[in-house]
């Protein structure tokens, strides 16, 4: 049976990875000189599941955690958010870490500690076949399919099921260098391409699967000729393009004094597919896409700044004090 929200309803959207504790230093230089540490979690798909509840779409998130008091930091903070949470608790290896170095005032170094972690090991087995088929979207990311091998199945099963069931298949590339090399990841980012209705990628990102372009538009275009209807390049600051249906779109991105940029990605995925369940056309999706993102800009954090349905108008407040 699927999980159900406090609403009683289905989950529409399911989604699975690693969630890690994170901590890091809230002043700029180097870890051996900081005196203090501030300690969250933090994870891409589970961001992104932050971002959806708060927008108000029902979502679950599966993965492992160690049986350790960090485990139980990850558990509460996403069940505090909404989130229906299916944590496989791991007595036999720990919950991964990353630890967060503000180098410079302007640049972050992660450092990761997810070696041997429970999240790695994540399985098909740990995935309720029936839970994908009750959803109206899988979301998933290229890294889970990066952290090890058994995570790399159950990503390749879950999508397989959903395509068995008709629940239509998001895939965002998340490409991290620490995981793997380039040539590994693009070939299983493009096997997961063909199996996706909706592809989320950077300009990098994309030019990994198909080859560089001037105008990201053609990478758009060159993900859509792999199977996707749906096919969305993310531009940072410049916005986003897609192709959807084979219509091009331009959606510049909301002008902001960003703050720290982690998790706007994730953010932005969030805003479109949440507009997508609700039934939304696509100009919505892409017009929600960039506000959740430039949210999540606005404060220090991987989640913290996601923003709720109801605070997408202040980016068009003109008096600065709401009462």
């Amino acid at each position: 049976m699927s999980p159900l929200t406090s609403s009683g309803d289905v989950t529409q959207v399911v989604t699975l990875g690693e969630t890690m504790a994170l901590m890091k230093a809230e002043t700029p230089g180097p870890l051996a000189h900081v005196s203090s540490l501030s300690l969250g979690v933090g994870g891409a798909e589970s961001n992104f599941a932050v971002a959806l509840r708060r927008l108000d779409t029902s979502v679950t998130w599966v993965g492992r955690l160690g049986a350790d008091s960090l485990g139980d930091l990850v558990q509460r903070e996403l069940a505090a958010e909404g989130i229906v949470t299916l944590a496989i608790r791991d007595a036999d290896a720990p919950t991964g870490l990353m630890i967060k170095e503000r180098r410079t005032p302007d640049t972050l170094r992660v450092w990761y500690y997810r070696t041997g972690s429970a999240g790695s090991r994540l399985s098909w087995a740990d995935v309720p076949p029936e839970l994908i088929a009750g959803a109206e979207l899988l979301h998933v990311t290229g890294i889970t399919l990066g952290i090890s091998d058994s995570a790399r199945e159950a990503v390749h099963q879950a999508v397989d099921c959903a395509r068995r069931s008709g629940v239509l298949v998001s895939f965002d590339l998340n490409y991290r260098s620490a995981l793997w090399p380039p040539v590994d990841a693009a070939s299983e980012f493009a096997s997961i391409i063909a199996k996706s209705d909706l592809v989320f990628a950077g300009e990098s990102e994309a030019a990994m699967v198909v080859g560089a372009a001037e105008d990201p538009l053609t990478l758009a275009h060159r993900i859509a000729e792999l199977g996707p209807t749906q096919s969305v390049i993310k531009l940072g600051a410049d916005g986003c393009v897609a192709v959807v249906d084979g219509h091009e779109y331009r959606r510049p991105a909301v002008r902001i004094n960003a703050v720290d940029s982690v998790g706007a990605g994730d953010a932005f995925v969030a805003g479109y597919v949440s507009e997508l369940v609700a039934g939304a056309n696509t100009s919505a999706r892409l017009r929600t896409a960039v506000r959740a993102g430039a949210f999540a800009c606005l404060v220090p954090g991987d989640w913290e700044g996601m923003p709720r349905r109801q605070e997408l108008a202040l980016l068009d407040a003109i008096e600065p004090v709401t009462r």
